[in-house]
């Protein structure tokens, strides 16, 4: 919401000396997200003036019309002379008052005016446009005419309102009311303390029965509607200046005088209102839900098929508007300009359900400024007002009449009453504000309060998001400022720290980031169609996804099941940009559904929830494992002088997982296997043995081509994902001292020849198992492929094997005994035999 300074000031008397950034700090410590203040004409210098052009002379040869005109600007010039200026718009004629900036001026951007030559004549100075000031489209596109009554001479600055300061406020979904100016400068008048001027205190007649009929088929959907007719409009009447520079100035396009007028007291009370053309309108207003296939253009100019659920303005033809959202292209109000103009119009003003607007907002894709608001709550009580301030400014600036007929269809309805004991803020806050201050605050909002120790609050109209106590404690706080509120640090029971699964969490971090992995964590949402890119199966549990009911990005409305598709895409912004050589890691959680659904319990905040009331909302969400995952992709070791480098490759993302599972203390299995996203031939599957039975937790490899293909990532990159609860359940990370040996190592290498299809591992495991105690480690040294010397579809496995006793040192004898056990129960398991 942008709200002008000047604007503010005729609601609240700012102290002249305050500021937009002093307006800014008062409303931030209230609590509003003011994001900006914007300076307008701050680099404005004149002399800027109004002109009246005497004469155009066309000037012929160039690739462009050009004109040269002569303006008079009075005594502005020192001269009283008419000012040559050069001008290339067509859009203004002889006789017509135009901005002229003279030598000297300094227009917006810092473009200082001179006289100057071009072609063939000398310009002194320029006839403006809109963009050329700073004021935006006013919609002609061309040269800014003013009004035939403007004096010739006078400062165009203060007429044309080029000097201001606008807030630009950032408003949250709970606060409808501050998407008005009547709104903020309640809460600027709350700030400083100073009496509100509000702009919807106005005198009201009453409904009667000779306003223009209306009939409210769905109350549900709309409790409150009210029209107002005003005939013997002018057609030729435009918005006064100071009309389209406020319109300009909170960032809307100045169209028509009716339709300004509604957006004007839009814009000022918050209030959206539609105006028909009365002419157009055939027989009885309505609203109710369409009817499913329906059709309307809306003033968009787009056909929209409706859905049963829309809310719908009807005449005895159907739809004329998509109600709170948009008006229909067939009740337009017509410009004179391109035909007889509207001389006769119908206000709508009405209050429809939030919910309801919001929905058939998102379902056409359609969000309007009256949408904007409607869904975060409109004042009910200003309908009336509103329409009685567009009646009042449609007969003051177009010269029409209202009609004595007064049409308030409204269903009844009760004030919202809260009963609020007078010190749940104090006991919200910790801080002890006191009955009174608690009800001057809450009068200051515009509750009515009565009571002593327990205080029963009226809500006002305005403010449709107070519906509970803590609501009203909220809005003390906020009020009485939250840079008062105490920092206090909770003091914990000695010998408490961190979780083990937090110690855990934070050491896979370092490791990873040790071994040169970056974090880099991703939003946990994504699109359904990622499970398909990832060549999942129709079955895999992985695509039971929990869904948003209000997605931040339609495209992906689920909660993530893997940390896959967000590393991945990390990786490809990277890629894409330049950074090619990467090794990226995540560690977040992963959401799966339950099989029963529960309603989660609303938790108090004045006390700490019970340890059931945890528990039962708990239970109410989705199961929320930690995952890690890492992606690698390019060069693993960079080539230099030192060697030639090395590409990552599938053994790293399996080396990674290792690393994962060390951190653990668990003892991690890694054998071929087969899944989803990774490719067939060169993914491992990882597994723990958990109460006697293995489990899979998690795979690591290269990923499959085609969703390489998919994703649009580098060739042959890897990934590595692990479940890392189910790690932590069987690990045991108790820290052991290091088992240090006065005796010798006895070294043994060892050459087995095998299958190609004969994975390591198997041949590792049974040279482990042969070599008995004495075996202290292993080592995979070499692996050798060469048909002539070892045989079609052989390769050659070298083990560098350590032995060592922890009373003695070790024979020849003892360690080639121990090495001879390994390699025959290899040879019996896998088939292994010596090389050579």
């Amino acid at each position: 919401m942008r709200v002008p300074l000047s604007w503010l000031r005729e609601y609240v008397d700012l102290p002249a000396t305050e500021t937009g950034r002093d307006v800014q700090a008062k409303l931030i410590s209230a609590g509003l997200e003011v994001e900006s203040v914007e300076h307008l004409g701050a680099d404005l210098k004149g002399p800027l003036v109004v002109g009246q052009v005497l004469t155009i002379e066309e000037l012929e040869g160039f690739k462009k019309p050009i004109r040269f005109c002569t303006v008079n600007v009075g005594q502005a010039n020192g001269t009283g002379e008419p000012q040559e200026i050069v001008c290339g718009a067509r859009n203004f004629a002889v006789g017509d008052k135009v901005v002229v900036v003279l030598p000297g001026a300094t227009l917006p951007g810092g473009f200082s005016i001179s006289a100057r030559k071009t072609y063939g004549k000398t310009s002194h100075g320029m006839i403006c446009s809109g963009d050329e000031l700073g004021m935006g489209d006013d919609g002609s596109h061309g040269i800014i005419v003013l009004p035939p009554e403007t004096e010739v001479g006078k400062d165009a600055i203060e007429l044309l309102e080029l000097v201001d300061e606008v807030l630009d406020i950032a408003v949250t979904a709970n606060r409808g009311d501050c998407l008005s100016i009547r709104g903020v400068a309640r809460e600027t008048a709350i700030a400083y303390g100073l009496p509100l001027r509000d702009p919807a205190l106005l005198d009201v007649p009453g409904p009667n029965a000779y306003g223009y009929p209306v009939q409210v088929s769905e109350p549900l959907g709309c409790d409150r509607f009210t029209a107002r007719t005003v005939s013997g409009l002018s057609p030729e009447a435009r918005s006064p200046l100071w009309l389209q520079r406020r319109l300009q100035k909170v960032g809307m396009r100045p169209i028509s005088l009716a339709v300004d007028i509604t957006n004007y007291v839009m814009m000022e009370l918050g209030q959206p209102l539609h105006a028909y053309d009365r002419k157009l309108v055939q027989g009885t207003i309505g609203v109710r839900r369409a009817g499913e296939g329906e059709e309307i253009v809306t003033l968009d100019g787009a056909k929209r098929k409706l859905h049963a659920e829309d809310l719908v303005i009807t005449d005895e033809r159907g739809p004329i508007g998509l109600a709170g959202v948009m008006g229909g292209a067939n009740t337009e109000i017509a410009d004179h300009e391109e035909g007889e103009g509207t001389t006769d119009v119908v206000i709508e003003a009405a209050h429809f359900d939030a919910v309801s607007i919001a929905r058939t907002a998102r379902r056409h894709k359609l969000s309007s400024e009256a949408s904007r608001r409607f869904e975060r709550g409109v004042d009910p009580a200003a309908a009336a007002a509103a329409a009685q301030r567009t009646v009042d400014l449609l007969v003051l600036l177009a010269g029409g009449t209202a009609d004595a007929g007064v049409t308030e269809v409204a269903t009844p309805s009760a004030p919202h009453t809260i009963a609020v004991p007078a010190d749940h803020p104090d006991r919200v806050a910790g801080v002890e504000y006191g009955r009174e201050t608690v009800v001057r605050r809450l009068q200051q909002v515009g509750c009515d309060v009565y009571g002593q120790d327990e205080l029963i609050v009226t809500v006002p109209s305005w403010r449709p998001d107070l519906t509970e106590v803590n609501d009203l404690a909220e809005e003390v706080i906020r009020l009485e400022g939250y840079e008062n509120l105490p920092s206090t640090l909770p003091k914990p029971p000695s010998g408490r720290g961190l979780t083990h699964r937090q110690r855990l969490h934070r050491r896979v971090g370092r490791a990873l980031a040790g071994a040169g992995y970056v974090e880099a964590p991703n939003y946990p949402f994504l699109g359904e169609q990622v499970f398909d890119q990832l060549l999942l199966e129709a079955d895999d549990p992985a695509r039971r996804v929990v869904k948003l009911t209000n997605p931040l990005n339609d495209e992906e409305p689920a909660l993530r099941t893997s940390l896959l598709p967000g590393l991945l895409g990390a990786l490809r912004r990277n890629d894409g940009r330049g950074s090619h050589d990467l090794a990226l890691f995540e560690t977040g959680l992963v959401f799966n559904p339950r099989e029963e659904q529960r309603v989660a319990v609303s938790l108090p905040v004045d006390r700490r929830p019970t340890d059931e009331e945890l528990a039962s909302l708990n239970a109410a969400l989705p199961a929320q494992p930690r995952h890690v995952a890492a992606v690698l992709a390019g060069a693993r070791e960079q080539a230099g002088w030192w060697g030639k480098g090395r590409p990552a490759d599938w053994a790293d993302a399996i080396e990674a997982a290792r690393a994962v599972a060390r951190e653990a203390g668990a003892e991690l299995v890694v054998r071929g296997g087969q899944y989803g996203p990774w490719h067939p031939g060169r993914c491992a599957e990882l597994v723990v043995v958990a109460e006697g039975a293995e489990k899979v937790v998690g795979h690591a490899g290269e990923l499959h081509p085609r969703v390489v293909k998919a994703f649009g990532l580098p060739a042959r990159t890897s990934a590595m994902e692990l479940d890392l609860d189910a790690l932590e359940a069987v690990g045991d990370d108790t820290p052991r001292a290091p088992s240090i040996s006065t005796f010798p190592v006895a070294t043994q290498d060892v050459a087995l020849v095998v299958d190609l299809f004969v994975p390591h591992a198997e041949v590792e495991d049974a040279l482990r198992e042969g070599a008995g105690s004495l075996l202290e480690a292993i080592r995979l040294f070499d692996v050798y492929e060469n048909a002539e010397q070892l045989g079609d579809g052989k390769k050659s496995l070298a083990y560098a094997l350590r032995f060592r006793a922890a009373d003695r040192t070790l024979t020849v004898d003892e360690a080639s005994a121990a090495r001879d056990a390994a390699v025959a129960l290899a040879g019996e398991r896998t088939g292994a035999v010596l090389r050579g």
